[in-house]
């Protein structure tokens, strides 16, 4: 087997029981061999597992990390750590072009489709060798390894609030203004929402509105933090 395996798995931090695996894993389609008679595997059919296996477990991630977004929030979501120039980004910043197998010529190793066919082929051929844990593991921590995923639909705070107060209980946040201070041209209020008494956040503004925004975030947090 290739000599740079061993290279490979340390970069993507796991070591295969079966290497087979990983050089499928890394062989593209435009490999042929002149003998009709020796199979080559490329990897197509990797890729092909792997796309469904990616997208369960980041669909789930969002799914409990942002348990307050809709359907078309977390598909935006969803589509921006699974489109092809992110995996291929991906692939690039952890060198896998250097390894992919292509026909001598072609020039195919940056090329985004490939370079993010090989990250999805990668999912599939570790789940393979082991289990979805490991998978997982990859995913969380090589694919999303630099990546802080956080709210950032075009949504207020006080909006996303009401959708998951209505979904989860059946209720409208309240906010009660608690003080207001400092002098009339500076002035600082200190607002309270609540969904229930174990539910609630603070925020401090120069207008109510601005205080029942930050009321909203902070209780975003909260929730967020339990999922």
């Amino acid at each position: 087997m290739n000599n740079s395996f061993s290279e490979i798995e340390k970069i993507l931090d796991y070591k295969f029981k079966d290497i087979r695996l990983l050089n499928e894993a890394l062989t593209h389609s435009s490999i042929k061999k002149n003998n009709k008679d020796i199979k080559v595997f490329n990897y197509e059919r990797l890729e092909f597992l792997g796309d469904r296996i990616l997208g369960f477990i980041i669909s789930d991630l969002l799914y409990k990390k942002f348990p307050f977004f809709q359907e078309g929030d977390l598909s935006f979501l969803f589509q921006k750590y699974t489109n092809t120039q992110f995996l291929s980004d991906v692939a690039i910043s952890l060198h896998l072009n250097k390894f992919v197998i292509v026909q001598k010529g072609d020039s195919l190793e940056n090329k985004e489709s490939i370079m993010s066919d090989l990250i999805e082929s990668i999912v599939a051929a570790i789940y393979i060798d082991s289990n979805l844990d490991n998978a997982k593991f990859f995913i969380k921590n090589k694919i999303l390894k630099n990546v802080k995923i956080k709210n950032i639909i075009d949504k207020h705070p006080k909006t996303l609030l009401q959708e998951y107060s209505l979904k989860f209980f059946k209720k409208i946040p309240v906010y009660i203004v608690n003080e207001k201070s400092g002098p009339d041209h500076e002035p600082e209020f200190k607002v309270t929402v609540s969904i229930n008494s174990q539910n609630y956040g603070i925020g401090v503004g120069s207008s109510t509105q601005k205080a029942q925004e930050n009321a909203a975030k902070n209780l975003l947090k909260k929730l967020e933090s339990k999922n």
